[in-house]
């Protein structure tokens, strides 16, 4: 990475061990500084045509990634598979995909990436293998496989004296308890070969490792030690929380006073398992970040998670979903109102509580998740804008910022227009089911719901250009192209000095430049108000001031005399053409106008200024 460029403002020590400590007390790490793009690669680019993205296409935009920026790519799984969940149901941990291309193109790809200083992460699945991974075909064999108890198996109640579903299985029967599939259904599937019921909290293809079977973790941790053996970089830890499940399998019940996530989220051996993995395979220098699925993650728990003290489990950091569920119902296609106030919220609270100990992953969008600017912005006027009030929000709080691949063009959600065009098993089951059971009578009731929810809108190809399929492929693709493609590409975006792309390297490059954006103590202001997003990040002598409009509207406030005290501003970066001198005036008198979506951000000491 580059020399920092504010070291020359305080002075930074040695903690002991030959690890650079900062004037508030933190720790530099290179993780801590990267920022991490993330790569889809069914959808990223496709060099063989058959419409499916693989790795020699994201070779081939190497190049496109240096020039924007970035210090770590994370893949998502290329490993053999299936494809039951888009290749988070692994059948051989230790392979690539054929559609993907082959080892010996990964190898090469991760040269290419180590070449320009780009680090490589993996994403490991290790909560539940595919049901063609060579451990379960062994576990069905029989009762008395010795890999019967490497996943749940587990005997079906008599469906007479439980209250649950007993669809599924033998007449009379029901399942071993009520939990259900995080995609719809129960979460077992009863086995006619053996006469047993297996446990899958995600699609019936993805049965559960029994991480209880000390076996099993040792297996995983000689995977993770093979991959990092080949000269890896981390791991990203898919649904890492769920990898210990209560004694007994305890149901909800018929009260459902909690839900199957709330029973196996956090489960009580999670953090003996992490300790042990941390103790076999880890290191502080690699980059780890845990999913943590369910509902609000205590802070004590989220501690222990990225604590790195020698009783901590020492994960980099982790990917909270408090954010992501603020506007989502029950069922795949509810909806629920939010407003700027609870988004503050969560990352206020997160900010705070991982200030003393921990680090945190910022993003607001990921392959399992909306089209950010569709979700947190405006994707019709204002959607340059808001994608850079977005990106500036992103890049400028305390941890380390997540870009998943076309948010740096301000790439939107798809109006898809029938059920059929959904390839995501968690759109496609749910609505299945209930036109099934009666509970909807067609996609159409939910059309709209859908649409704004489905994962399906991350996971449309990367659109590169205005040609056919947006230069992605030659073929028709996995998946249909967003048409806005003609008007958002990469193309286009490269050419335009002011377009989302050129914004988001600007930022990165400011990134790489300024310890105060990486390590600087967040302080918010103005949390009440409905539509500003206001806070300083300080470091030593440095402080910047952020300014963020989330409205369509333009918007005056005016901040706390303490907050700009004795300020001599300079502009660091805005997403609108510099108002001159009204625009330091306002930090000096604390009397602020932002036009809609207006995002800015001051160096309150005057050090530099980048109008663009």
């Amino acid at each position: 990475m580059a020399e920092r460029a504010d070291n020359g403002a305080f002075d930074a020590g040695e903690d002991g061990n030959g690890t650079e400590t900062l004037p508030n007390g933190e720790t530099r790490r290179w993780w801590k500084e990267a920022v991490v793009y993330q790569i889809y690669v069914r959808s990223f680019n496709d060099s063989d045509g058959d419409g499916v993205g693989d790795i020699p296409g994201i070779r081939r935009r190497v190049d496109y990634l240096d020039d924007l920026g970035v210090d770590v790519v994370w893949l998502n799984p290329v490993y053999e598979s299936p494809n039951a969940d888009n290749g988070y149901d692994i059948s051989d941990y230790r392979s690539i995909a054929s559609e993907f291309g082959t080892m010996a193109d990964w190898e090469a790809l991760l040269a290419d990436l180590h070449d320009r200083d780009i680090r490589l992460v993996m994403d490991l699945v290790v909560n539940h293998t595919s049901d063609e991974h060579p451990w379960f075909r062994q576990s069905r064999e029989s009762r008395d496989s010795e890999y019967r108890d490497w996943y749940f198996w587990r005997e079906g109640a008599d469906a007479a004296t439980v209250p649950w579903n007993a669809d599924g299985g033998p007449d009379g029967e029901a399942p071993p308890n009520d939990w259900e599939s995080f995609f719809g259904g129960p979460a077992w599937t009863y086995d006619e070969s053996t006469g047993e019921w297996y446990l899958h909290l995600y699609d019936e293809k993805q049965p559960d490792l029994d991480w209880a079977n000390e076996r099993v973790r040792e297996e995983v941790f000689d995977t993770m030690a093979w991959w990092l053996q080949k000269g890896i970089d981390g791991f990203r830890m898919d649904v890492i929380n769920l990898v210990s499940k209560p004694p007994g399998l305890p149901p909800i019940g018929p009260d459902r006073e909690v839900e199957t996530i709330h029973r196996v989220a956090d489960g009580p051996r999670v953090h003996e398992y992490l300790r042990e993995m941390r103790e076999a395979v880890l290191s502080p220098d690699l980059l780890t970040v845990g999913e943590m699925v369910g509902g609000e993650l205590s802070m004590e728990d989220a501690r222990q998670y990225v604590g790195q003290g020698t009783d901590r489990d020492g994960l980099s950091m982790l990917f909270h979903f408090e954010h992501m569920h603020l506007d989502r119902g029950e069922k795949l296609w509810e909806r629920e109102e939010w407003d700027l106030t609870d988004l503050k919220a969560v990352f206020d609270r997160w900010q705070a509580g991982l200030a003393e100990e921990g680090w945190n992953a910022l993003y607001v969008a990921n392959h399992d998740q909306p089209r950010s600017v569709s979700r947190f912005g405006d994707d019709g006027e204002y959607r340059r804008e808001s994608a850079k009030l977005l990106a500036t929000l992103l890049h400028t709080l305390r941890g380390t910022p997540y870009v998943y691949q076309g948010e740096e063009l301000g790439m939107t959600n798809v109006p898809f227009e029938s059920l059929s065009e959904f390839r995501d098993v968690d759109t496609l089951n749910p609505i299945r089911r209930a036109i099934e059971r009666g509970e909807i009578d067609s996609f159409e009731n939910v059309a709209e719901g859908a649409r704004a929810n489905s994962r399906d809108n991350a996971r449309t190809p990367m659109q590169w250009s205005d040609e056919a399929n947006a230069g992605f492929t030659g073929a028709e693709p996995w998946i249909r192209v967003n048409p806005n493609h003609e008007a958002i590409n990469v193309a286009d975006e490269r050419e335009d000095a002011d377009s989302v792309w050129h914004y988001y390297r600007r930022l990165i490059e400011l990134r790489e430049e300024h310890d105060v954006m990486a390590y600087g103590d967040y302080e918010p202001y103005l949390r009440d108000h409905e539509s500003i997003w206001t806070y300083t990040r300080t470091l030593g002598s440095v402080q910047w001031l952020v300014v963020l409009n989330f409205s369509g509207t333009a918007t005056e406030f005016e901040l706390p005399a303490d907050a700009v005290a004795d300020a001599d501003p300079s502009v660091v970066i805005a997403n609108y053409d510099a108002d001159g001198r009204d625009w330091l005036r306002s930090v000096e008198e604390g009397d602020f106008r932002l036009r809609p979506w207006e995002a800015r951000v001051y160096d309150l000491q005057g050090r530099l200024s980048d109008q663009r």
